[in-house]
């Protein structure tokens, strides 16, 4: 069986780091009083560590499950964009018809 191309596992983990870089800036900029006050009941409660300190990561499957589902879901977003186009005549893929097949597309996901 021929092993499909995915997106690389380095490339995901650095826009997932990304993300939660931005978000954790976020929460400190806006240092919103349900934030504090979830840490202080945390806090309370013994859970351990807060949220500021811990590093946020992901392990190595959870990365290969996150590429694989990144695949398959611009897979079937193509698939299912191509086939609109072809129904309207049309060989080339617009954004018109991706725009068409967005809203069911996420519902399915």
């Amino acid at each position: 069986m021929e092993k499909e191309t995915t997106f690389d596992s380095d490339l995901i983990h650095a826009i997932f780091k990304h993300i939660w870089t931005r978000r954790s800036l976020e929460r400190e900029r806006n240092g919103g009083t349900d934030a504090m006050e979830s840490e202080f009941l945390l806090h309370q409660a013994g859970a351990g560590t807060s949220k500021k300190n811990r590093p946020t990561s992901a392990n190595a499957n959870a990365l290969k499950l996150s590429c694989e589902l990144l695949r398959v879901f611009v897979t079937e977003a193509v698939q299912r964009a191509a086939a609109i186009a072809e129904a309207e005549g049309v060989s080339k893929i617009e954004a018109t018809h991706l725009e068409r097949i967005l809203p069911q597309l996420l519902l399915d996901f």
